[in-house]
């Protein structure tokens, strides 16, 4: 694997009980951007989601606690934020794809995702051929964003960008963009708290979930790969899933 990679070794960090190296002693640091409802947001003063509930099940097998660390999403996805040791792991609703993949290492995907469109409720915007002359809003630094600069070639759309989902969402609200484009998982989240709003379309981009590690920390990435794996063996995936979604994953 190629890319902007620490030279630094797996054996530097702190060497806990289960062998694996962590950049802190007792805590496994998981580096995140939020808000990103339901994988991870604030609540009551503390940091909550789907994404964070996994991790904690990497943390309880390593006798650790996870400590959560909120960053720039483009620290996480360009893998500088491992190059400096700000964390162990990412795990950030980010969808795995080859140009990430060049300057980090991923665990087994561990969810579906695809990106879809938000409006105001009643709006007629279900397509980008829908949206010429209008307003699109994405987030900085992800695949909603690769997606609308690709798909709105040629249709005279203005495309803001914005450097995290709740400002893009505040910007669909309150009518500055006529619509956003981002994973269908927080969306779909967040019209539950926000009827003025609604999903008025998905498009299948086949997007996967990973969680993030620094090149060559092969020794972490195996070990969550196999709690997720457990996990979804013993049934603590599917309801950690409902948990956050209301329903089970599909098959």
């Amino acid at each position: 694997m190629t890319g902007c990679t620490s030279t630094k070794s797996d054996s530097d960090g702190d060497k806990g009980a289960s062998g694996i190296k962590l950049v802190s002693s007792g805590k496994i640091k998981t580096c995140t951007h939020l808000p990103y409802p339901p994988f991870q947001s604030k609540k009551d003063g503390k940091i909550v989601g789907f994404d964070v509930d996994l991790v904690d099940l990497v943390a309880k097998e390593l006798g650790v606690e996870q400590e959560i660390v909120n960053t720039p999403f483009e620290g996480i996805e360009t893998g500088q934020d491992f190059n400096i040791r700000k964390c162990d792991l990412a795990a950030a609703g980010m969808t795995i794809t080859d140009e990430r993949d060049k300057v980090m290492d991923f665990s087994d995907p561990y969810f579906n995702a695809t990106q879809a469109l938000i409006t105001k409720k009643g709006q007629p915007y279900k397509t980008f051929e829908d949206l010429k002359g209008k307003k699109l809003g994405y987030q900085k630094a992800t695949t909603g964003g690769i997606y609308a600069k690709k798909e709105s070639k040629g249709l005279d759309m203005e495309l803001v960008e914005y450097e995290d989902v709740g400002l893009l969402l505040t910007a669909v609200k309150a009518g500055k963009v006529d619509a956003g484009i981002n994973d269908n998982g927080v969306l779909f989240e967040y019209i539950k708290d926000n009827p003025d709003t609604e999903v008025t379309a998905e498009f299948d981009t086949g997007e996967k979930y990973g969680i993030g590690f620094r090149t060559g920390n092969d020794s972490l990435r195996k070990k969550v790969n196999a709690v997720l794996k457990d996990a979804r063996s013993d049934g603590s995936y599917d309801k950690i899933y409902k948990k956050w979604f209301g329903t089970t994953p599909q098959s």
